[in-house]
Protein backbone atom coordinates (compact mmCIF):
# COMPACT_ATOMS: atom_id res chain seq x y z
CA UNK A 1 0.00 0.00 0.00
CA UNK A 2 1.55 3.25 -0.86
CA UNK A 3 1.15 6.17 0.61
CA UNK A 4 -1.54 8.09 -1.18
CA UNK A 5 -3.60 4.41 -1.30
CA UNK A 6 -7.27 4.19 0.81
CA UNK A 7 -7.21 1.11 3.00
CA UNK A 8 -9.40 -1.40 1.40
CA UNK A 9 -12.17 -3.35 3.17
CA UNK A 10 -15.50 -5.45 1.72
CA UNK A 11 -19.17 -4.29 2.71
CA UNK A 12 -21.45 -6.91 4.23
CA UNK A 13 -22.79 -9.38 1.75
CA UNK A 14 -20.69 -7.45 -1.19
CA UNK A 15 -17.59 -8.26 -2.94
CA UNK A 16 -17.13 -4.62 -4.21
CA UNK A 17 -14.16 -2.83 -2.85
CA UNK A 18 -15.31 -0.06 0.03
CA UNK A 19 -12.42 2.88 0.80
CA UNK A 20 -12.45 4.88 3.92
CA UNK A 21 -14.25 7.54 2.27
CA UNK A 22 -17.36 5.60 2.22
CA UNK A 23 -17.46 3.84 5.58
CA UNK A 24 -15.97 7.42 7.41
CA UNK A 25 -19.25 9.33 8.86
CA UNK A 26 -20.71 12.36 7.10
CA UNK A 27 -20.03 15.47 7.87
CA UNK A 28 -22.75 17.09 10.16
CA UNK A 29 -25.03 19.83 8.16
CA UNK A 30 -24.39 22.50 10.68
CA UNK A 31 -20.79 22.23 11.78
CA UNK A 32 -18.43 19.85 9.69
CA UNK A 33 -16.06 17.67 11.99
CA UNK A 34 -12.67 17.17 9.16
CA UNK A 35 -11.85 13.32 9.22
CA UNK A 36 -9.53 11.74 11.21
CA UNK A 37 -7.18 9.39 9.15
CA UNK A 38 -6.95 5.35 10.64
CA UNK A 39 -3.72 4.68 12.36
CA UNK A 40 -1.50 2.75 10.10
CA UNK A 41 -1.79 -0.90 11.30
CA UNK A 42 1.18 -2.67 13.49
CA UNK A 43 3.41 -4.70 11.11
CA UNK A 44 3.99 -7.71 13.65
CA UNK A 45 0.38 -7.84 14.10
CA UNK A 46 0.12 -10.77 11.60
CA UNK A 47 2.33 -12.67 12.95
CA UNK A 48 0.74 -12.41 16.35
CA UNK A 49 -2.39 -12.76 15.29
CA UNK A 50 -1.16 -16.19 13.88
CA UNK A 51 0.64 -16.98 17.40
CA UNK A 52 -2.57 -16.21 19.15
CA UNK A 53 -4.54 -18.57 16.63
CA UNK A 54 -2.49 -21.74 17.02
CA UNK A 55 -1.98 -21.15 20.60
CA UNK A 56 -6.70 -20.60 21.06
CA UNK A 57 -6.32 -24.04 18.67
CA UNK A 58 -3.99 -26.22 21.06
CA UNK A 59 -6.43 -24.76 24.30
CA UNK A 60 -9.48 -25.45 22.63
CA UNK A 61 -7.97 -29.54 21.74
CA UNK A 62 -7.29 -29.70 25.41
CA UNK A 63 -10.28 -28.52 26.62
CA UNK A 64 -12.04 -31.23 24.27
CA UNK A 65 -9.99 -34.36 24.98
CA UNK A 66 -10.12 -33.11 28.92
CA UNK A 67 -14.12 -32.79 28.58
CA UNK A 68 -14.71 -36.27 26.84
CA UNK A 69 -12.29 -37.63 29.52
CA UNK A 70 -14.45 -36.45 32.13
CA UNK A 71 -17.59 -37.38 30.88
CA UNK A 72 -16.23 -41.01 30.06
CA UNK A 73 -14.90 -41.28 33.58
CA UNK A 74 -18.49 -40.05 34.53
CA UNK A 75 -20.41 -42.29 32.25
CA UNK A 76 -18.87 -45.36 33.78
CA UNK A 77 -19.93 -44.77 37.21
CA UNK A 78 -22.99 -42.77 36.76
CA UNK A 79 -24.97 -44.59 34.11
CA UNK A 80 -28.87 -43.72 33.49
CA UNK A 81 -30.67 -46.34 35.57
CA UNK A 82 -32.88 -47.38 32.20
CA UNK A 83 -30.24 -47.96 29.81
CA UNK A 84 -26.17 -49.60 30.54
CA UNK A 85 -24.10 -48.97 27.35
CA UNK A 86 -21.71 -52.01 26.72
CA UNK A 87 -18.12 -49.79 28.16
CA UNK A 88 -16.39 -51.54 25.11
CA UNK A 89 -13.26 -49.83 24.81
CA UNK A 90 -9.78 -51.29 22.96
CA UNK A 91 -7.33 -49.97 25.09
CA UNK A 92 -7.32 -51.00 28.90
CA UNK A 93 -9.24 -54.95 28.40
CA UNK A 94 -12.66 -54.17 28.99
CA UNK A 95 -14.60 -56.49 26.80
CA UNK A 96 -17.73 -55.56 24.40
CA UNK A 97 -21.34 -56.25 25.59
CA UNK A 98 -24.21 -55.76 23.78
CA UNK A 99 -26.73 -53.49 24.80
CA UNK A 100 -28.47 -53.82 27.62
CA UNK A 101 -31.58 -52.46 29.43
CA UNK A 102 -33.23 -52.99 32.42
CA UNK A 103 -36.29 -54.83 31.60
CA UNK A 104 -39.98 -53.62 32.10
CA UNK A 105 -41.65 -53.94 35.48
CA UNK A 106 -45.11 -55.54 35.49
CA UNK A 107 -48.24 -53.51 35.33
CA UNK A 108 -48.69 -51.46 38.32
CA UNK A 109 -45.33 -52.51 39.88
CA UNK A 110 -43.18 -49.82 41.69
CA UNK A 111 -39.11 -50.15 41.51
CA UNK A 112 -37.40 -51.60 44.13
CA UNK A 113 -36.65 -48.74 46.18
CA UNK A 114 -39.49 -46.49 45.32
CA UNK A 115 -41.53 -45.24 48.90
CA UNK A 116 -44.13 -47.65 48.02
CA UNK A 117 -42.11 -50.28 48.21
CA UNK A 118 -40.76 -50.49 51.84
CA UNK A 119 -39.32 -54.34 51.23
CA UNK A 120 -36.95 -53.09 48.48
CA UNK A 121 -38.71 -55.61 46.04
CA UNK A 122 -37.24 -56.68 42.59
CA UNK A 123 -40.37 -56.78 40.52
CA UNK A 124 -38.99 -58.13 37.56
CA UNK A 125 -38.31 -61.21 36.26
CA UNK A 126 -34.90 -61.87 38.38
CA UNK A 127 -33.62 -64.45 35.12
CA UNK A 128 -34.05 -60.82 33.07
CA UNK A 129 -31.65 -59.49 35.46
CA UNK A 130 -28.62 -61.23 34.52
CA UNK A 131 -26.20 -59.70 32.86
CA UNK A 132 -26.09 -60.61 28.88
CA UNK A 133 -22.43 -62.43 28.02
CA UNK A 134 -20.14 -60.11 26.04
CA UNK A 135 -19.35 -60.53 22.40
CA UNK A 136 -17.46 -63.52 21.21
CA UNK A 137 -17.86 -65.61 24.99
CA UNK A 138 -19.09 -69.16 25.24
CA UNK A 139 -22.09 -69.81 27.11
CA UNK A 140 -21.39 -72.10 30.61
CA UNK A 141 -24.88 -74.59 30.08
CA UNK A 142 -24.51 -75.83 33.19
CA UNK A 143 -25.38 -72.73 34.83
CA UNK A 144 -28.72 -72.61 32.76
CA UNK A 145 -30.57 -75.14 35.51
CA UNK A 146 -34.15 -75.74 34.42
CA UNK A 147 -36.14 -72.80 32.55
CA UNK A 148 -33.32 -70.31 33.68
CA UNK A 149 -33.74 -71.41 37.43
CA UNK A 150 -30.72 -72.95 39.10
CA UNK A 151 -30.86 -75.29 41.71
CA UNK A 152 -29.77 -74.54 45.39
CA UNK A 153 -27.08 -77.77 45.37
CA UNK A 154 -25.80 -76.19 41.99
CA UNK A 155 -25.06 -72.34 43.66
CA UNK A 156 -23.32 -74.42 46.64
CA UNK A 157 -21.23 -76.14 44.40
CA UNK A 158 -19.13 -72.84 43.70
CA UNK A 159 -18.07 -73.20 47.13
CA UNK A 160 -15.07 -75.16 48.24
CA UNK A 161 -15.06 -77.04 51.55
CA UNK A 162 -18.22 -79.47 52.43
CA UNK A 163 -19.10 -78.13 55.80
CA UNK A 164 -19.38 -74.78 54.34
CA UNK A 165 -22.18 -76.06 51.78
CA UNK A 166 -24.01 -77.88 54.38
CA UNK A 167 -23.66 -74.32 56.28
CA UNK A 168 -24.95 -72.52 53.64
CA UNK A 169 -27.49 -75.21 52.37
CA UNK A 170 -29.18 -74.38 56.18
CA UNK A 171 -28.71 -70.46 56.05
CA UNK A 172 -30.47 -70.39 52.38
CA UNK A 173 -33.28 -72.40 54.14
CA UNK A 174 -33.67 -70.31 57.18
CA UNK A 175 -33.40 -67.05 55.44
CA UNK A 176 -36.18 -68.06 52.99
CA UNK A 177 -34.79 -68.20 50.01
CA UNK A 178 -37.04 -67.96 46.94
CA UNK A 179 -34.70 -68.66 43.85
CA UNK A 180 -31.82 -68.57 42.41
CA UNK A 181 -30.82 -67.13 38.84
CA UNK A 182 -27.36 -67.62 37.09
CA UNK A 183 -25.40 -67.25 33.85
CA UNK A 184 -21.75 -67.64 32.85
CA UNK A 185 -19.53 -67.87 30.33
CA UNK A 186 -15.76 -68.07 29.28
CA UNK A 187 -13.71 -65.39 26.68
CA UNK A 188 -11.37 -66.65 24.05
CA UNK A 189 -8.84 -65.18 26.92
CA UNK A 190 -9.90 -68.43 28.96
CA UNK A 191 -11.45 -66.04 31.58
CA UNK A 192 -14.24 -67.81 32.83
CA UNK A 193 -17.04 -65.69 34.29
CA UNK A 194 -20.38 -67.31 37.08
CA UNK A 195 -22.76 -64.60 38.06
CA UNK A 196 -25.54 -65.80 40.90
CA UNK A 197 -28.49 -63.83 41.62
CA UNK A 198 -30.62 -65.04 44.87
CA UNK A 199 -33.53 -63.30 45.97
CA UNK A 200 -35.60 -63.58 49.41
CA UNK A 201 -38.51 -62.62 51.07
CA UNK A 202 -37.61 -58.52 51.90
CA UNK A 203 -34.62 -56.58 51.81
CA UNK A 204 -33.84 -56.37 55.44
CA UNK A 205 -33.33 -60.67 54.95
CA UNK A 206 -30.75 -60.45 51.95
CA UNK A 207 -29.01 -57.57 54.46
CA UNK A 208 -29.12 -59.52 57.47
CA UNK A 209 -27.51 -62.83 55.77
CA UNK A 210 -25.00 -61.07 53.52
CA UNK A 211 -23.65 -58.72 57.02
CA UNK A 212 -23.64 -61.86 59.74
CA UNK A 213 -22.75 -64.28 57.36
CA UNK A 214 -20.75 -64.05 54.13
CA UNK A 215 -18.78 -61.11 54.44
CA UNK A 216 -15.91 -59.67 56.72
CA UNK A 217 -13.98 -56.84 56.73
CA UNK A 218 -10.91 -58.22 54.86
CA UNK A 219 -12.34 -61.52 53.09
CA UNK A 220 -15.79 -63.29 52.76
CA UNK A 221 -16.87 -65.81 55.18
CA UNK A 222 -16.61 -69.22 52.97
CA UNK A 223 -14.20 -69.51 50.43
CA UNK A 224 -15.10 -70.26 46.77
CA UNK A 225 -13.62 -73.61 45.21
CA UNK A 226 -9.68 -72.70 43.87
CA UNK A 227 -9.51 -69.33 46.30
CA UNK A 228 -8.94 -70.83 49.71
CA UNK A 229 -6.90 -67.07 50.43
CA UNK A 230 -9.15 -64.09 49.34
CA UNK A 231 -8.63 -60.93 50.82
CA UNK A 232 -10.61 -57.35 50.29
CA UNK A 233 -9.47 -56.43 46.72
CA UNK A 234 -8.00 -52.65 47.33
CA UNK A 235 -7.44 -52.15 43.64
CA UNK A 236 -11.16 -51.94 42.82
CA UNK A 237 -12.22 -48.37 42.24
CA UNK A 238 -13.62 -46.29 45.38
CA UNK A 239 -15.77 -44.18 42.54
CA UNK A 240 -17.43 -47.63 41.40
CA UNK A 241 -20.00 -47.33 43.73
CA UNK A 242 -23.56 -47.76 42.41
CA UNK A 243 -26.84 -46.00 43.82
CA UNK A 244 -28.83 -48.81 46.23
CA UNK A 245 -26.20 -51.64 45.61
CA UNK A 246 -23.54 -52.09 47.90
CA UNK A 247 -20.27 -54.65 46.43
CA UNK A 248 -17.68 -56.02 48.61
CA UNK A 249 -15.19 -57.26 46.31
CA UNK A 250 -12.00 -59.87 47.28
CA UNK A 251 -9.49 -61.24 45.14
CA UNK A 252 -7.03 -64.75 45.83
CA UNK A 253 -3.84 -63.96 47.34
CA UNK A 254 -0.47 -64.84 45.87
CA UNK A 255 0.65 -67.44 46.06
CA UNK A 256 -2.51 -68.78 44.08
CA UNK A 257 -2.50 -71.71 42.53
CA UNK A 258 -2.71 -72.41 38.88
CA UNK A 259 -5.79 -70.50 38.29
CA UNK A 260 -6.88 -66.74 40.02
CA UNK A 261 -10.32 -66.08 41.30
CA UNK A 262 -11.88 -62.57 42.07
CA UNK A 263 -14.81 -62.55 43.38
CA UNK A 264 -17.96 -60.32 44.45
CA UNK A 265 -20.62 -60.08 46.47
CA UNK A 266 -23.38 -57.09 45.67
CA UNK A 267 -26.51 -56.25 47.88
CA UNK A 268 -29.41 -54.44 46.21
CA UNK A 269 -32.70 -54.75 47.96
CA UNK A 270 -34.18 -58.64 48.25
CA UNK A 271 -31.17 -59.74 45.88
CA UNK A 272 -27.90 -60.66 46.75
CA UNK A 273 -25.81 -61.92 44.20
CA UNK A 274 -22.26 -63.04 43.43
CA UNK A 275 -19.73 -62.54 40.74
CA UNK A 276 -16.61 -64.76 40.27
CA UNK A 277 -14.53 -64.84 37.51
CA UNK A 278 -11.60 -67.07 37.61
CA UNK A 279 -8.40 -67.47 34.64
CA UNK A 280 -5.10 -69.63 34.10
CA UNK A 281 -2.19 -67.43 35.56
CA UNK A 282 -4.10 -64.35 36.58
CA UNK A 283 -7.65 -63.32 36.48
CA UNK A 284 -7.40 -59.45 35.15
CA UNK A 285 -8.45 -56.68 36.88
CA UNK A 286 -10.63 -54.68 34.10
CA UNK A 287 -12.79 -57.15 33.16
CA UNK A 288 -14.01 -57.66 36.69
CA UNK A 289 -14.42 -54.67 37.38
CA UNK A 290 -16.52 -53.57 34.37
CA UNK A 291 -18.85 -56.60 35.12
CA UNK A 292 -19.28 -55.72 38.89
CA UNK A 293 -20.18 -52.37 37.49
CA UNK A 294 -23.03 -53.38 34.67
CA UNK A 295 -24.11 -56.30 36.94
CA UNK A 296 -24.81 -53.60 39.91
CA UNK A 297 -26.50 -51.13 37.18
CA UNK A 298 -29.03 -53.35 36.26
CA UNK A 299 -29.41 -54.19 40.16
CA UNK A 300 -29.62 -50.65 41.23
Amino acid sequence: MTEHQQPMTTAPGTTAPVTDADIRPQPDVEQAVPPVPPAPPAPAAKKDRRVLRAVLRWTAAVAVFAAVGASTAYGITRLDRTEVPGLATETDGRWTYPEITKPPLPAGSPEPFAEENPASLHHADLRELLLPAPTGAQADKALSGRDGWLATKDFLAAYEKEEDRDDLRQLLTDHALRHVAARGWTTPDGTHTRIYLLQFETGQVADVLQQDHLTDYDSPTYALRGAEQAQTDDDFPTDAEVVEVRHYAYVEAKPYGAEQVRQAYLVSGDVLGLVVQSRKGAAAAVPFQQTVVLQSQLLG
